[in-house]
């Protein structure tokens, strides 16, 4: 794992919310860091917050605007700047419905300069991008999984499409002058010190003054909400072990709709929320929810740690206790407040006092004065589906071909990489061309008819099973795409640990002992390696099987034309059956190693008798022993019992083998020779 050690570290927006708690703690855990604070001072800003800093001898603040690239330049280069984390921004979505050329402003021309002046002094070693969860759009409201960060960006506000655009601005630069970037996309923070334009501290204020909670629409939206010190902690652990190039988001699985989070507060005051909470008119669109899959920053070492019912007693408190922190914010209080942020406006300094700019037009008089032409809101029966596009390897090949049947069927567009897995650039013509949300790696060889062929093919082998397998997969986290990569359970043979007829199955942590065959040494290796790319969802796939009798890659189809067969209990993947979950898994987000088999076991004579019951009555054939299987062929053969039981987890309605066969194999196709 890539590990970071700044010395002198600008924060921009530091005044602000989020950034003032990473700067403090940053400030109290790493004295020999020397924390450089940049903020203009905008309306959403405070010096207060960063009071617990004040005194600290590694601590400097410097005011001024992210806009000005002769003060970034200055700074860079004065103060030895070596690690920026980029939080400066305007973050209001009401703000950017009536002021959105300022966002614009902002958010996309202040990182542009800030990028710039990173090219240009050549001396930045990690450039932390802070963006929002709201660059992914709204998640569909029947999703079980979030948004991981290789979906796609379809934000739907001013607000969001700024931070979408700065962060096209990141990856960029990050990718033409290898700038070492890393962008956080982060769901909804609460806590001290917010500025009360932002929902929880809204409510609880108006609550405090005992005037009701307006909530836009009907309530229904949801939303996720973290404690701000546990934000903090998550930029902590990112700005150490976080890899460059890399996205992570920075989530919680607890979701709550607004309503119910007006009524906890209702209840923290003893308010009767029927008469203390009331419906005004929705905004122009109002996303019904974001949810986040986090599992890549849990990997760094990151978890939440504050409950919902704990961090709003603290936060309660500490408004109870700091009335006055933010100074007159009746105009924040509003259902809709916009046009707070105004050029010039107010300055708040550490002693609390404040000065304001007579440039500046009171915030009062600008309040209802503009009614924006908006879209019609979004119809609730018809919600938007997150759309996906698949780009998969292996065209000619079985599962290749497969999988391209079961996207059309699916209504998923797709396309087959026309570049060699070996050839770097072509891939990257591949991903610049389609622009997939997913990438599947079907492709590979394992011999022509059989493995023994690789034993005579050894640098073919390597180089489509290894190299072309380890240079997709790179590609792939160069761009933040997840790789499903169909791999081989024939890694392993029975042993004394796990013996055949015991039900003692390899687990997907279990270290494969099967190098009979020169196909299998090569596929254990890329696994292996594969363990480094944390983009890669490896699927042990293992003598696969389908509804097509007449495909000559079919096992059922193999040792129904063979003289003999042997008859050992092996685990088997039916296609029919899991393929359409590779799908479902990539939409998951799934990663690591996964034992991509049915559960249980079946021997060649079961099958066999399956298909002479179903599909030949007159059906006979022949056993013979292991010995004299290896006099005739070349490479030995894996047999093994895969464990399955994280599959079937994941997915409960999975079949067991022998069910599996019968339901999509042999009886489909009893039915259609009786037809």
């Amino acid at each position: 794992m890539a590990t970071h050690t700044p010395k002198n570290i600008l924060i921009t927006g530091a005044a602000g919310f989020i950034a003032s708690h990473v700067a403090n703690r940053l400030i109290r855990n790493y004295p020999d860091y020397k924390i450089v604070v940049l903020d203009k001072l905008d309306y959403c800003s405070n010096l207060k917050n960063l009071l617990p800093s004040k005194s600290s001898p590694n601590f400097k603040f410097v005011k001024g605007d992210i806009g000005s690239a002769d003060l970034v330049n200055f700074l860079l280069i004065t103060e030895s700047i070596d690690t920026i984390m980029h939080f400066a921004a305007q973050t209001h979505v009401d703000n950017s419905f009536g002021n959105s050329f300022e966002f614009t402003k902002n958010n996309i021309y202040g990182t542009h300069v800030l990028l710039e002046a990173c090219k240009v002094t050549g001396q930045i070693r990690r450039f932390i991008h802070v963006s929002t969860d709201e660059v992914y759009g709204e998640t569909d409201e029947d999703a079980v999984v979030g948004n991981h960060e290789a979906s796609q960006l379809l934000p739907t506000n001013p607000y969001s499409a700024t931070k979408a655009g700065a962060e096209m601005l990141v990856m960029a630069y990050g990718r033409s002058y290898g700038l070492p970037v890393i962008t956080t996309r982060g769901n909804n923070v609460y806590g001290p010190n917010q500025f009360p334009e932002k929902l929880i501290p809204k409510f609880i204020l108006l609550a405090m003054r005992g005037k009701p909670l307006p909530i836009h629409g009907d309530g229904s939206n949801v939303r996720s909400y973290l404690y701000c010190e546990d934000v903090a902690e998550a930029f902590e652990v990112i700005l150490h072990r976080g890899e460059v190039g890399h996205v992570y988001n920075i989530g919680t699985k607890k979701e709550r709709r607004v309503i119910d989070v007006a009524k906890d507060v209702c209840n923290l005051f003893s308010m009767d929320p029927e008469t203390s909470i009331k419906f005004v008119e929705n905004r122009p669109f109002n996303d019904q929810r974001y949810f986040l899959d986090d599992q890549k920053l849990k990997i760094l070492g990151w978890s939440e740690r504050t409950t919902w019912q704990e961090g709003l007693k603290k936060t309660m408190e500490w408004y109870i206790n700091n009335p006055n922190w933010w100074g007159d914010v009746s105009g924040a209080l509003l259902p809709h407040p916009r046009m707070l942020m105004m050029p010039g406006g107010i300055e708040r300094h550490f002693d609390g006092s404040e000065d304001s700019d007579s440039t500046a037009s009171p915030v009062s008089s600008n309040l209802n004065q503009t009614r924006m032409v908006v879209p019609v809101p979004k119809s609730v029966s018809s919600p938007r589906k997150p759309s996906l596009k698949f780009l998969l390897y292996g065209r000619t090949g079985w599962i290749g071909g497969l999988l391209g049947k079961l996207c059309e069927k699916q209504g998923i567009p797709y396309e087959y990489g026309r570049g060699r897995l070996e050839d770097r650039a072509s891939l990257l013509a591949d991903i610049q061309n389609v622009k997939p949300t997913h990438v599947f790696n079907a492709a590979g060889v394992t011999g022509r008819p059989n493995v023994d062929w690789c034993e005579s093919h050894k640098p073919e082998t390597i180089r489509a099973n290894v190299a072309g397998t380890l240079t997709l997969a790179d590609v792939c986290r160069e761009h933040g795409l997840l790789m499903m990569n169909f791999a081989t359970g024939c890694i392993f043979e029975y042993d004394a640990a796990h013996p055949e007829g015991s039900g003692i199955g390899f687990k997907e942590e279990d270290t494969p002992n099967f190098a009979g065959s020169f196909y299998s040494k090569t596929k254990a290796m890329v696994e292996e390696l594969l363990k480094e790319f944390d983009n890669v969802c490896t699927l042990r796939v293992r003598m696969p099987i389908s509804s097509d009798l007449n495909n000559p890659r079919n096992f059922i189809t193999k040792i129904s034309r063979y003289n003999k067969v042997v008859n050992i209990p092996n685990s088997m993947t039916v296609l029919d059956e899991l393929l359409p979950i590779s799908i479902e898994m990539a939409k998951r987000n799934c990663r690591g190693i996964w034992n991509f088999t049915n559960p249980g076991v079946v021997s060649h004579n079961e099958i066999l008798e399956m298909y002479k019951s179903y599909i030949d009555p007159n059906f006979k054939w022949a056993n013979f022993t292991l010995e004299e299987q290896a006099k005739v062929i070349v490479a030995a053969r894996s047999n093994n019992e895969m464990d399955a039981s994280k599959l079937k987890n994941e997915f409960p309605e999975l079949l067991p083998i022998k069910d599996s066969l019968i339901k999509y194999v042999f009886e489909p196709n009893q039915k259609s020779l009786a037809a």
